[in-house]
Parts: C-alpha cells; structure tokens; sequence
C-alpha cells in the first residue's frame, strides 16, 4: 500500500531547501512513497526535484497519510496552521537549531524516516488553544498549538487584564501581558518567564504573567476543558495578540475569549523518543555540573 507524505519547509533559509531535496530523494529511493511538496516550497526548489513531486495543498481532497516539517519549531507551528483540523500527523525535522517540535534531530533522519515508511512510530494527541474575539477582529487562523500572548503593543506602561475563568474573576494582570499555555506550549515563551513545564499528554493550560507587576502573582495551572475570558486596559487603548508568534493589534474594547479547540494536532513520535529525553538533551534538565565534573 502507497504512504502519501508532504513535505513542508522553511523557504526563507538556504540550509532547508538542501535538506529537503536530501528527504525528498532518500524517500523517492524507498517503495511506494508518493511525495508532495507545499507550493511555496515547491516553487523554491522544483528545478532540482523530480517532476513526479507535485505541489500540495491541504485543501486539495485527496489528504496525504503524514507530513514532514523540515525546519526549526516556527515551522512545525506554521505547518500546524496548514494542517488544521485535517488530522494528518505531523513528523518535525529539526534543520539544526534547538527543537521540541522539531525533535528528530539531522544525523538520526534517515534512520527515522525508515521507520516512518516501516509505521514504525506513535502517535501524540497535542491539545490546540482556540481565540474568540467579541468583535470577531480576530484575523486569520485563531488557533494556536504553543500558546496565545496578550501583550503590550506600546513600549512605556504595562496594561492590566482582568482574566476570568468560567465567568469567575480571578485576578486582574498588571504586567507586560499574560500567556495563557498548552502542555506543548510549555517549552516555549511560558518556560522563558519561569512558567511550569507540563509533559504532552497533561489535560490543563498555563496562565502565565509576563514580567508582572506583583511578586506575589505566579503562573497558575487550568484543566484545559475551562474557558479563559480576557478583558485587556491599555494606556494607549489598544494591545497586541500573539498567537504561535502571528500577532495582531486590537483595540481594547475586545473581549478574548480563549478555550479548548475541537480538534487536536497530530505529533508523530520517532521510536525511542521521549519528551523527558528532550528536556535532558536540549535543556540539560536535571544534569548536575558538580556531578560532571567528578
């Protein structure tokens, strides 16, 4: 039986579009293999590839079985928006810099996508971060797999946010903005402001204060089936929106409502590859230097 995989990449960087001819023909060597490749990228490198690899596009009907994201973490989250709700599994290739979601590190991708092609690999269920604008300003896709940031969109004065959650005032935010997590999105912009790190499979959101104005005001951990609602003061009456890192100015007057998404992304699980094995090999978590160094 045929495996249909798409290949997504960064087009922005030289390095990519070598790794990805490389992918592409070590998969055009396996057997029943068809490759399709995203338009943007298939443009960038389509005199170099075999004619067979056709653009793709994940609103064409026919869905391929898996796709690779070959890049660093910003581009698993960009194929992530692609993919959707389309439930296609999603394999990240890290194309050389520090990766959660892009974990099958260069010198072991052969290797992986062997047993890729054998289906010699697991599934993970990553939970998604759904954004409901009250004036329905929300641009784009609304759905983040990392995280959604409330953020001051002036440099001067911090903005508050008072935060319900299932319509319960919880506090009010004086801080730079407020960070509200999936476990995926633990690793990310939460863990840099000292935020908790949850394993994948953890059903809650973190809530998260960016350089917060109170001492006494520390991440707080949800079940991930509650409804965050976000009413945002600003001095300059309007605040930024980040989501998985594309951002939009809205005006303060818009509520957020931030709860779980109907749908789920696929992350697809190399054999062997565990996230305790990603946090002591990327972030040296748990390693003693006094130990090392005996």
């Amino acid at each position: 039986m045929n495996m249909d995989i798409a290949i997504f990449g960064n087009t922005y960087r030289k390095e990519t579009a070598i790794q990805v001819i490389h992918v592409i023909r070590f998969l055009e060597s396996r057997q029943n293999v068809n490759i399709r490749v995203e338009p943007e990228l298939h443009m960038a490198i389509k005199e170099q590839i075999s004619p067979v690899c056709k653009p793709f596009c994940p609103g064409e009907e026919s869905l391929p079985d898996i796709a690779l994201s070959i890049g660093g973490d910003g581009t698993f989250l960009t194929t992530a928006s692609k993919i959707g709700d389309k439930n296609i599994p999603i394999l990240g290739i890290n194309g050389g810099r520090l990766g959660f979601l892009a974990d099958v590190s260069w010198n072991e991708v052969e290797t992986v996508l062997q047993d890729v092609v054998n289906n010699n690999y697991t599934i993970e269920q990553r939970s998604v971060l759904q954004v409901i604008a009250s004036d329905n300003s929300c641009k784009g896709y609304p759905f983040g797999l990392n995280e959604v940031a409330v953020l001051k969109q002036d440099l001067s004065s911090m903005i508050s946010v008072d935060a319900f959650i299932n319509d319960e005032h919880v506090h009010t935010y004086q801080a730079d903005g407020l960070i509200i997590a999936t476990p995926t999105g633990s690793t990310a912009y939460n863990m840099s402001v000292g935020g908790p790190l949850l394993v994948p499979q953890t059903k809650n959101f973190i809530i998260s204060p960016v350089a917060s104005h109170s001492l006494n005001v520390r991440p707080l951990v949800i079940p991930d089936d509650w409804e965050i609602r976000l009413k945002i003061h600003s001095r300059s009456h309007c605040f930024l929106v980040s989501i998985d890192g594309r951002s939009q100015i809205m005006q303060q007057e818009t509520e957020l409502t931030i709860k779980k998404a109907p749908y789920t992304i696929k992350v697809i699980k190399p054999a062997e590859h565990s996230f305790f094995q990603s946090l002591k090999n990327k972030l040296m978590w748990g390693m003693d230097k006094r130990i090392n160094d005996n």
